[in-house]
């Protein structure tokens, strides 16, 4: 079953001087319930705006976003974006910020703190759920993150470079446990990245983009067996065809 449907999407922003700049055109994509999609492309190509226009934060130019076959109209509570900017209230404790999101949700006081301190033993931080944001590392603010974004329980999660500003290490530690609650949770994930051989280890497909106009150049299946083994001959041939791809002009 297709949740997430998007026809023939276009998106035009007025430029400077009224001049419009196509960030988007004729986009043909699906997400089925549970998919982990990766979205790779150059800077510009329009990835976080599709994100934004899944989310409904903005509106497309032309064509059609549906999710269960109901067209996206206005804020997509459905969705939850996780950005590269970890976002956390820093006047709140880790608890308080994933009491927050439960909270909003209509979630009883009385089972908040349950229920946060769940999310946060799947991220791996119950022994800091007292802490402020400003005394973790900057992988630990991103788990919190992600921990809040599923305390709205959203259908399809929407992340936009999350591990971006991170070190390798920790990028790769957060991508293990990316996957973990992906297993767990059965979400539908769209992810935006620069990094090949993330998109590659993460996801289900990979959509390659292209810019001027920002458009889906490549839909690939990612065939490999998990968990997979980034030093591999078919991961690494993957990601040499990957970059070979990104690098056709257009």
């Amino acid at each position: 079953m297709n949740r997430l449907l998007i026809d023939g999407v276009g998106k035009v922003f007025n430029g400077d001087n009224t001049r419009e700049v196509t960030a988007l055109k004729d986009v043909q994509l699906s997400a089925g319930s549970g998919e982990f999609i990766c979205i790779i492309g150059p800077t510009g190509c329009g990835k976080t705006t599709l994100l934004r226009l899944i989310a409904g934060l903005e509106s497309p130019t032309s064509g059609t976003i549906r999710l269960d076959d109901q067209p996206i109209d206005g804020l997509n509570k459905s969705c939850t974006l996780v950005f590269q900017q970890f976002s956390l209230f820093p006047w709140l404790s880790v608890l308080g910020n994933i009491a927050f999101a439960l909270d909003s949700k209509g979630v009883p006081k009385k089972e908040q703190k349950r229920e946060a301190l769940d999310l946060l033993r799947l991220v791996g931080l119950a022994d800091a759920a007292g802490s402020k944001p400003h005394e973790l590392s900057g992988g630990m603010q991103q788990r919190v993150s992600i921990a809040r974004a599923l305390a709205y329980d959203p259908e399809i999660l929407l992340m936009d470079e999350p591990f971006g500003a991170l070190d390798e290490r920790t990028r790769q530690k957060l991508q293990d446990v990316l996957l973990d609650l992906w297993r767990k949770k059965r979400k539908t994930i769209l992810f935006v990245t620069h990094n090949i051989d993330e998109a590659i280890y993460l996801a289900d497909r990979i959509i390659i983009m292209a810019i001027e106009p920002g458009r889906i150049v490549n839909n690939l299946s990612v065939d490999l067996p998990r968990p997979r083994r980034r030093l591999s001959a078919e991961f690494t041939e993957l990601h040499v065809r990957i970059r070979d791809l990104l690098e056709i002009p257009e």
